[in-house]
């Protein structure tokens, strides 16, 4: 992160400021018990979104194009995706549960973005392609759909586990019902689904037909650890959308894989770029060192 150029520092300084800002009002809205606190965390969350926005702004002022070739640029941008998600179903979801736990989702992930935050790169001209550019898109609007089933799944597990346990109180009124819960949380799943299906076959065609230019084979670009770990994920989520109809899977049993879909999403997001040294990288400086580093000799 201090590799940054100092305006992103502070900008996004300010950002991690803000979230923990809508953080701790979310928790001094449970505390309240009520809506006392909820009419400030959708104005934190804008603001935030409007400073991540400035970053992506400042990048590509400085490139010279849309800035999303990086890792950090697609946190960033998931991020926004993900905060204007929770501004628009906050009209909806009034109960302050609700509220908390995406805030808290959306902490977690910035503070995620930081640990990989590195200097704009010029693109490479591959990801000019529609096929690059869908599949940025789709993989973004998934990582976005996850978020979004993960959080009501965290609620549908607390839910049930108060109600479990006669404390009715502390649920009723905070918390969105047991069965609307779940419809959220296989609607985030279906979602995911979907936008990982086009994303993946976009990421295929894209690097089949420009493996010349990318200096990768097709094969060694979809055995990246990245690739494979994402392939893993949409199995998943196909098998288990698939079982739901076949021995009729509980609410409870589908919000621990989405808990565990969750957090292998991430991991592809972040962790193989920090732990496994994945070529995955649309920026030129990426694609060059991906080269260098022995998928083709030059």
């Amino acid at each position: 992160m201090f590799d940054l150029p100092i305006r992103e520092i502070v900008i996004f300084a300010f950002v991690v400021m803000v979230y923990l800002a809508a953080a701790i009002v979310g928790i001094l809205q449970l505390l309240a018990g009520g809506e006392k606190y909820r009419r400030f965390l959708s104005p934190l969350v804008l603001v935030a979104v409007g400073l991540e926005a400035a970053i992506l702004v400042l990048r590509a002022i400085e490139i010279q194009a849309i800035p999303l070739t990086g890792l950090f640029e697609s946190v960033i941008l998931l991020t926004i995706v993900f905060g204007l998600l929770y501004v628009f179903f906050s009209i909806a979801i009034r109960q302050v549960w609700f509220g908390s736990v995406m805030v808290w989702v959306i902490l977690a992930l910035i503070l995620m973005a930081g640990t990989v935050a590195k200097p704009a790169s010029p693109s490479h001209e591959v990801a000019a392609t529609p096929w690059a550019i869908a599949h940025g898109i789709t993989m973004i609007l998934g990582g976005a759909s996850i978020m979004f089933a993960t959080a009501s799944a965290i609620l549908y597990l607390l839910g049930s586990y108060k109600l479990k346990h006669k404390k009715v109180l502390q649920v009723l009124g905070k918390v969105p019902n047991i069965e609307k819960l779940e419809q959220m949380n296989l609607l985030g799943l279906k979602a995911c689904f979907i936008l990982l299906t086009f994303g993946l076959a976009s990421g295929i065609v894209m690097a089949a037909a420009n493996s010349t230019t990318l200096g990768i084979p097709a094969h060694a670009w979809l055995a990246d650890a990245k690739i494979v770990l994402v392939m893993v994920v949409w199995a998943l989520l196909g098998t288990i959308l698939a079982l739901r109809h076949v021995i009729a899977l509980k609410g409870k049993q589908v919000a621990y894989v989405t808990l565990l879909v969750f957090f292998l999403i991430m991991f592809a997001i972040v962790g193989t770029t920090v732990f496994c040294g994945t070529k995955h990288n649309f920026s030129s400086s990426g694609l060059r060192n991906t080269q260098l580093s022995g998928y083709v000799q030059i």
